[in-house]
């Protein structure tokens, strides 16, 4: 054995003898203590730092009344921030967006986003329909975000197409402002053409029938002056405007024939 084989041997005898001394094991003990001492301090101050573990979940708003809402996340310690847009068919004060999303976990006194029904609809101005097809209006009015109400049909020699708008009983023309999401009425033509019908005498006659005989006629019943009425199942037609005669014995299908209305003795 040479000089340093020798050398080495000895050093590694004394190494793997001090392994063997009870100073070795304290010495290890310290510093693995020391590491993890060291862990567990940086481990707790991230998560303080983060406040890891400490969020709470977002509560579930899409759908509920914006008080009740704002009353739950008051009670939580979120902030909020509100914005508002028209939806049609939907209650005002409804929730219909939140971010984050329901069950999301977050810090306290995060701001939730929150998206609300209006109650005041924004005006639209009415296209021009008069002129179009029942099924090119119809497609039109859902473009600017209005509904179908009505339709009714008046002689015209086309059939199906736009006469008259109205709204709320009020005819409308192009350009009126109504509130979004409401619901006009159209007056369709019947294919039928311009036609007259004779003026029929319903002096004497009783309310209910006078009517059912202008609506079995093609007109329609105008304005009704009512004379002292104390028994509504006694009323008879006292006059009429136009009335029958010589000079007036045809009318337009669909003229407003006017009453005066009294009760029978």
């Amino acid at each position: 054995m040479n000089k340093n084989t020798a050398s080495l041997y000895f050093t590694m005898s004394k190494f793997v003898d001090y392994l063997k001394t009870k100073q070795f094991y304290i010495n290890l003990g310290i510093a693995l203590g020391s590491v993890i001492v060291i862990f567990t301090l940086v481990f707790l101050s991230l998560g303080y730092y983060t406040r890891h573990g400490s969020g709470i979940p977002v509560p579930a708003l899409v759908g509920t009344n914006i008080d009740k809402a704002t009353e739950l996340l008051d009670q939580q310690g979120f902030k909020y921030q509100i914005d508002s847009v028209y939806v049609v068919d939907k209650a005002p004060g409804t929730i219909i967006i939140q971010d984050p999303d329901a069950g999301t976990n977050v810090k306290e006194s995060r701001t939730i986003y929150l998206t609300v029904v209006k109650s005041l609809a924004p005006p639209v101005a009415l296209p021009d329909l008069t002129q179009d097809t029942y099924s090119t209006a119809v497609a039109n009015i859902k473009n600017y975000g209005l509904k179908i109400g009505d339709t009714t049909y008046a002689h015209d020699i086309a059939r199906d197409r736009v006469l008259q708008v109205k709204f709320a009983g009020q005819i409308l023309t192009p350009g009126s402002k109504i509130p979004k999401g409401s619901r006009i009425d159209l007056v369709l033509g019947d294919g039928k053409g311009a036609a007259e019908v004779a003026v029929p005498d319903l002096v004497g006659q009783d309310f209910d029938a006078a009517k059912f005989v202008l609506s079995n006629s093609g007109l329609t019943l105008g304005t009704v002056t009512y004379g002292v009425i104390t028994d509504s199942t006694k009323m008879v037609v006292q006059s009429q405007v136009p009335a029958k005669s010589d000079s007036t014995s045809k009318v337009s299908i669909g003229t407003r024939v006017n009453l005066t209305v009294v009760q029978k003795n």
